[in-house]
């Protein structure tokens, strides 16, 4: 694990600490590992659910514009992956329907916790879609290749092909490394990981 050097005296409050990883790092398992610390974490992908869930509020908008893709359960996220991987002008148009939806959210979740000395921003994409720019620090997620392979086609619907186009679409892994102020290794025993993760909090904890 990197270590964030910027004096804690200096941290504005609260702070944003980006918590990023590739598909299959083990990122939903370190985000409820920074709540258990007591550090609330704004997850993007839960919010994404929540939308496109049953009653969710992005599923007309997302029927209107992908026909076809949603039912009684919300969106069908296999028949919209299936419109959308790999098809560039799709996903763009998908990201405008469901982007400035989580930004609100965030928001929201930050206005919430104001008084707050850390939370965690939980976002799959935060390099990918320049999120980066908006928090003081970043945490990657990493595990190695053929755990991550493992992981990720244990997931029903998924396949080889899949997880190519996945892969694509996202920044590979030593690049995110490279760009992290902390990288918490998934790959060791979870106790570990926690232990990675308790360190990093308490870099961040008033002092």
């Amino acid at each position: 694990m990197s270590h964030f050097k910027r004096p804690a005296s200096r941290l504005r409050r609260p702070f944003l600490l980006g918590l990023t990883g590739s598909i299959g790092m083990g990122k939903s398992t370190a985000a409820t590992m920074f709540e258990r610390e007591g550090i609330p974490v704004f997850d993007a992908d839960a919010e994404v659910h929540r939308l496109q869930g049953p009653g969710g509020a992005l599923v007309a908008a997302i029927e209107s514009r992908f026909p076809g893709t949603t039912g009684p359960g919300g969106v069908d996220r296999q028949k919209l992956g299936a419109r959308v991987l790999g098809n560039t002008h799709e996903l763009a148009a998908l990201e405008a329907i469901v982007h400035p939806a989580v930004g609100r959210a965030q928001k929201r979740f930050l206005a919430r916790h104001r008084a707050r000395d850390l939370v965690v921003l939980d976002v799959p994409l935060l390099f990918e879609k320049g999120g980066w720019r908006r928090v003081g620090a970043i945490a990657v997620v990493s595990a190695p290749l053929w755990m991550q392979t493992k992981r990720v086609l244990r997931r029903p619907g998924m396949t080889r092909a899949k997880l190519k186009a996945i892969r694509r679409l996202q920044v590979p892994d030593r690049v995110k490394r490279a760009r992290a102020d902390f990288v918490i290794e998934t790959g060791r025993p979870k106790s570990e990981t926690h232990r990675q993760i308790r360190a990093i909090a308490s870099c961040f904890r008033a002092r």
